[in-house]
């Protein structure tokens, strides 16, 4: 029998989608085949304190947040360590790779996988450039403007932009008609997205959203159905069907997506002739232009009369909860969870052998 593979999942972390890390983690492990796999979990704390995870019920529970085993990832080339501190001692394990699932800032960034490159570990889903691109979204819609691919028209601002904030409701007013989205650039599971309906609601919006970036997208409103396409990208790039998504609330906030169960998800749902193809299409290509590798989860618009797809944003690590959109739209083509995470080992082995 072959060796296993030590593969470490690293979750929680520093951004505001940390307990939806945990989730997502959970999955993941549950999903990976412990034939094939020894698995390493370890978790990184609101404050940034990585921590050894010595069992899956310290995550559900949450007592691994007073865990004494620090757990550290050597940054020297080609070692593969993680070190286990605890007081004096030291136990260095090696690691095969790496299942990062961080959702946002400190994580989803390019910054955890730039550390990664530094030690030379193959690491599950997109490089530096494309998660520091795809976490932004005002350089995604430079990149996806690029290519030609129609999305909703954007303002920026920056946070330092507030401190005259008449000056930047004018702006926005004299572009746009009410109402408008208000968006952190950086920040995932719609934390911090508002919908503005008049002066003193885009005020707010725009406060909330400075609270989680110093970057902000203020953007049309785009009044239609909300759909999602699942990527798996190495030499070539895949995309599943469709899903789409009934949120709850009036646009799919953060409470709409984890805490109303309203909110519902369907599979392949019945679309306009050509539309399903047209949305898989614009999501190849838009992974493939911002260097996307592994996985992504691209989401779109779909505009009230059926005419017209509108890319929305991509997440380079997409939820793994019971809930999340990109395993169930694999799901239904037939690739199980277990086969998911064996896919997305494979093509991080098979990227860092090329």
């Amino acid at each position: 029998m072959s060796k296993k593979l030590t593969v470490a999942v690293i979750m929680g972390g520093r951004s505001s989608e940390h307990e939806v890390s945990l989730v997502s983690a959970g999955n993941v492990i549950k999903s990976l085949d412990p034939e094939k796999y020894d698995i390493l979990m370890i978790g990184i704390t609101k404050e940034g304190h990585w921590k050894l995870i010595e069992k899956i019920s310290d995550v559900e529970d949450g007592s691994w947040l007073q865990g004494k085993k620090q757990a550290i990832l050597s940054p020297e080339t080609g070692k593969g360590e993680v070190w286990i501190l605890e007081g004096n001692h030291i136990e260095k394990r090696h690691i095969d790779v790496v299942f990062p699932v961080l959702h946002g800032m400190n994580g989803e960034d390019g910054t955890l996988q730039g550390l990664l490159e530094l030690a030379q570990i193959p690491y599950v889903g997109c490089g530096v450039l494309a998660s520091a691109c795809s976490m932004d979204k005002f350089y995604t819609k430079i990149i996806v403007d690029h290519i030609g691919i129609r999305q909703a028209a954007f303002e920026g601002v920056r946070r330092r932009d507030l401190h005259d904030i008449d000056k930047v409701v004018k702006r926005v007013e004299n572009r746009f008609s009410y109402p408008v989205f208000v968006k952190p650039s950086k920040a995932g599971s719609s934390q911090g997205v508002s919908k503005a309906e008049d002066t003193a609601s885009l005020c707010e919006a725009l406060k909330l959203a400075a609270e989680h970036d110093d970057k902000i997208l203020v953007e049309e409103a785009i009044v239609g159905r909300e759909l999602e396409c699942a990527v798996l990208g190495g030499e070539e790039t895949k995309a599943s069907g469709v899903g789409e998504i009934l949120a709850a609330d009036e646009f799919y906030s953060y409470d709409a997506k984890y805490n109303n169960e309203e909110s519902k998800t369907v599979i392949n749902p019945e679309l306009p002739e050509g539309k399903e193809k047209e949305v898989r299409k614009a999501a190849c290509a838009i992974f493939d232009a911002v260097g996307g590798e592994g996985l992504s989860r691209v989401d779109f618009f779909l505009t009230k009369d059926g005419n017209e797809v509108i890319f929305n944003e991509i997440n380079t690590m997409p939820g793994f909860t019971a809930i999340s959109m990109y395993p169930m739209l694999w799901e239904a083509k037939d690739i199980s969870k277990r086969e998911l995470t064996d896919k997305l080992i494979e093509l991080a082995l098979n990227r860092y052998d090329g």
